[in-house]
């Protein structure tokens, strides 16, 4: 991931005969697959670091043979577009290719619950994934969950294993880390674990799991709790801790729901506090902040349901 703070930026100006039909779609998807995204007509973004610089000289002679011009300037800033709002656009194309990749993997789940002639698609799901993770620049937090979903459908006897039962008093007063930008299965997962099993939990965000570091991870690769099976984070949290509320297993199925949409329990509650927490995102505001903001959304439905 990139340092935000010391982040230039590359733009390349684009100019191509109209006459040019198959040159311009040429270049077009030679844009597409660098990464870069136009933030006007004409004009694509990178960061500045030398993979991409190197894609975008090269590009540049190749518009120049077609006929073209091309312009290739660095910038320390773009007035308009400062560089949390650029980010987050080179997030939200990779979050989308993320997605539809994600869509092909659970097919490919479903799918070998009937048939073992999957190898192939598996192999071209992961080389997709690759693909992308090679211009995700600034960590998209999507990709963690195609990743996990993977390794699933790599290693897909490990889920069989038995799920351990663990007691509370061994994670009290204790810090919790997770992914960056959390959204509903990390936020409720917060707030089960606050509620719960250690009232007096600090929870701190990484890209990476900080293995070793007395931190107690969740809903990240290679976590302490995380998906399991058919399970979202919060449901294996319930399942470990033994939680049997059942105010707090329907918010568990919402979650579900909402996070692996699979529609196992037809439960849509939770999809509209799914699409708040995103917004929030979106609006900039800290993991703190959405962290704080959900566990009041939690503990109203929670007291909601306690009392039905």
């Amino acid at each position: 991931m990139l340092v935000k703070k010391k982040i230039t930026w590359l733009l390349l100006l684009v100019r191509l005969p109209a006459t040019h039909k198959a040159e311009r779609v040429a270049i077009w998807r030679k844009l597409k697959k660098s990464g870069a995204i136009p933030i006007q007509t004409s004009t694509y973004v990178l960061p500045d670091i030398p993979a991409c610089y190197e894609t975008f000289q090269w590009l540049t002679q190749q518009i120049r043979d077609a006929g073209g011009d091309a312009t290739l300037i660095r910038a320390r800033e773009i007035e308009g577009l400062p560089n949390g709002k650029l980010i987050a656009q080179l997030n939200a194309v990779r979050a989308k290719e993320y997605a539809a990749l994600r869509e092909l993997a659970r097919s490919l789940a479903n799918r070998r619950k009937r048939t073992t002639n999957s190898g192939d698609r598996f192999d071209r799901i992961r080389k997709q994934f690759r693909e992308i993770r090679q211009t995700d620049f600034f960590n998209c937090p999507r990709a963690q969950d195609v990743e996990m979903l993977l390794r699933k459908l790599e290693c897909p006897n490990s889920l069989e294993v038995a799920l351990t039962k663990v007691k509370r008093r061994d994670y009290r007063n204790r810090t919790w880390i997770t992914r960056p930008r959390p959204e509903i299965d990390r936020v409720g997962s917060a707030w089960l674990i606050r509620k719960f099993i250690d009232p007096k939990a600090k929870f701190v965000f990484s890209a990476k799991n900080s293995a070793g570091g007395g931190f107690v991870s969740f809903d990240m690769l290679d976590s302490d709790f995380s998906h399991r099976a058919d399970d979202c984070t919060f449901e294996t949290l319930m399942k470990s801790f033994d939680l049997r509320d059942k105010a707090v297993q329907k918010i568990g199925e919402m979650i579900h729901d909402a996070d692996l949409e699979d529609q196992k329990f037809e439960r849509t509650e939770c999809i509209g506090l799914d699409r708040i927490f995103k917004g929030w995102a979106r609006e900039g505001l800290s993991d703190q902040e959405i962290l704080r903001r959900g566990w009041q959304c939690f503990g109203a439905l929670y007291a909601f349901l306690h009392r039905v």
